[in-house]
């Protein structure tokens, strides 16, 4: 049975080429379902640095969340130039993480599923909310539009970018190679 995987994205070194190519990275290893649109926002934290470029997809795959974290994603990062750091809001060439991995709850590694960040971070819940409105939050319940509404005021600080193309696959009728 093929797992569904909700991941969030996102860049603030050579964010366009990057992005772009850890989904070509991505297509390659999993099937991609849906891409979000991609958001300019602020960093976090370490302020003196360049924003980023955040979105959200999701990907069917065979992996586990372990597999797919340790065998993709962690890969893709390495492949495109991450370096993982003391401060973990440093600027970076491409971030991959899952958020939300079919309907499960999930610890693993020191990683929880689903994330805290869809609570908390626009960037993350209103992509996911483009391209999932009606998926089920498996602990609070709500939807991912519910969540998203809660960040609406955020938005006016979010640039949508026009460089990337989102799709939902089946409605638009293509793929992404």
């Amino acid at each position: 049975m093929k797992n569904r995987a909700y991941l969030s994205l996102g860049s603030n070194i050579e964010p366009v080429r990057n992005i772009k190519a850890a989904l070509k990275l991505l297509a390659q290893q999993c099937t991609l379902l849906a891409i979000s649109t991609i958001w300019e926002t602020e960093p976090l934290g370490l302020k003196e640095q360049a924003n980023f470029l955040n979105g959200a997809v999701i990907v069917e795959t065979d992996f586990s969340a372990p597999e797919l974290k340790a065998r993709v994603l962690q890969r893709i990062e390495q492949a495109l130039g991450r370096v993982r750091g003391a401060n973990k809001n440093a600027p970076r060439p491409i971030d991959l993480d899952i958020i939300l991995f079919n309907n499960e709850v999930l610890e693993f590694e020191g990683y929880n599923i689903p994330s805290s960040e869809v609570l908390e971070r626009s960037f993350v819940a209103i992509p996911l909310a483009e391209i999932a409105p009606d998926y089920i939050h498996p602990i609070t319940g709500q939807t991912l539009k519910e969540i998203a509404t809660g960040f609406e005021a955020e938005t006016k600080q979010m640039l949508k970018r026009d460089e990337f193309e989102p799709f939902i696959y089946g409605k638009d009728k293509k793929g992404y190679a």
